[in-house]
């Protein structure tokens, strides 16, 4: 299930150019299944209509006027306490000093001050207002009262002019705004290690040796544990991906590094999700120069990689953490045989296998049908499910043997 499922966000839109893209982060929330209320400023409701907004999210937007109507100071107050978080965005320099100073002239900042939920705002505005001393005096006092900012970021303004004032597009927003979403979820306090991607050993300067690991499902696994609420570790080999909003990067490329990464972040931590693909060999003298074609075919000996689960195994017979570990077993053949021979081998909690022959799962594919095995000898064999869909199952897993 989405975090985003039958949560209730109030978005409320100011006087600017950038309210556009308000109706496009509208209609995205209500696609991923928030009850998405919207309020307008009057100088809002210049660049915008409430129809359109009521076109995308199905329910109707509130003005100013809603404030002197029938409801009076009821909607406010109910707007306030209903919702999982107040999203400004845009939110000019105007509303922002109103915020900061309490000041409750329209129903957006009354609302505001009846809100019990977390604020998330998002600027936008002309690069000299936002860098103006009052402003950020302002920003100033809203953050230590817990407010969260995000942007504004560089690039065309609306004078012709570039700077630091554009608003954040709707794709970083909603990242953000996930992230608040789940901050007190089952795994909050906790801490999580994801490995994600393919290592890479290298042969000469130039190439490499390496898999067709995407790191689809290690990043989608470090969105889940974001999801939950935990403090997030993504150790990544080389991918086309964008890192989940929260998670603290850490890049390596070949085995060993990644190795040397798993220990130092691990050590400390509640969880670790094994979900990258290491390589197993590597060459055992790789070339300083390019090797080239005239010089014939070159005769490549390998050695083994670094064992990192077995190490990390190690550790844990040690008395250290992490407390939960969680492998991979990506398999051509025998795949449940493999799996739980890796299991045992491996001394880990629970282990995910899926069988890379199959067209719909594995390496590169949107989706991904696995089998948990685990240590009690238990087996929960999934259906074809979304990458995402997946990484909820594994890590609904480990909040409950981490309990």
């Amino acid at each position: 299930m989405s975090i985003f499922s039958n949560k209730r966000i109030t978005l409320g839109v100011t006087g600017s150019i950038a309210a556009y893209k308000a109706a496009d982060l509208a209609s995205k929330l209500t696609q991923a299944g928030a009850q998405v209320d919207v309020i307008f400023t009057g100088a809002a409701e210049k660049f915008v209509t409430p129809l359109t907004f009521q076109s995308v999210t199905g329910r109707r937007g509130y003005s100013d006027n809603d404030l002197w109507g029938n409801e009076a100071h009821v909607l406010h107050v109910g707007l306030g306490h209903a919702a999982d978080l107040l999203v400004i965005a845009p939110c000019t320099a105007n509303t922002i000093a109103k915020l900061a100073h309490g000041q409750a002239d329209n129903l957006l900042t009354v609302t505001a001050l009846a809100m019990q939920s977390p604020l998330l705002i998002a600027p936008a505005m002309e690069a000299g207002m936002y860098d103006h001393p009052a402003t950020q005096e302002n920003i100033g006092i809203l953050k230590k009262r817990g407010a969260t900012f995000i942007g504004p970021a560089e690039g065309h303004l609306a004078s012709g002019l570039a700077g630091i004032g554009r608003m954040l597009e709707t794709a970083e927003i909603l990242e953000h705004i996930r992230l608040l979403l789940g901050q007190h979820g089952p795994l909050a306090g906790k801490r999580v290690v994801v490995t994600a991607g393919g290592t890479q050993e290298p042969l000469d300067p130039v190439r490499v040796l390496t898999n067709r690991s995407s790191g689809k499902q290690g990043y989608a696994l470090a969105q889940a544990a974001l999801d939950l609420g935990a403090q997030v570790t993504l150790i990544t080999a080389p991918t086309a991906l964008t890192p989940p909003t929260g998670a603290r990067l850490v890049a390596v490329e070949t085995a060993k590094q990644m190795l040397a990464a798993v220990l130092q972040e691990s050590a400390g931590s509640d969880a670790l999700i094994m979900a990258a693909a290491v390589a197993d060999f590597r060459p055992k003298n790789a070339s300083r120069d390019k090797l080239k074609k005239a010089d014939g075919i070159p005769q490549v000996e390998l050695e083994a990689t670094e064992d990192i689960l077995k190490t990390v195994a190690a550790q844990r017979q040690g008395g250290k953490r992490p407390r939960l570990v969680v492998g991979f077993a990506a398999e051509s053949r025998d795949l449940l045989e493999n799996a739980a021979a890796k299991l045992k081998s491996k001394g880990l909690d629970f282990i995910a296998a899926n069988d890379i022959s199959a067209k719909d799962a594995g390496f590169a594919a949107e989706t991904n049908r696995v089998t948990l095995l685990f240590a009690d000898g238990r087996q929960e064999a999934l259906s074809l499910m979304s990458k995402a869909e997946v990484a909820e199952v594994i890590l609904g897993w480990v909040s409950k043997l981490l309990e």
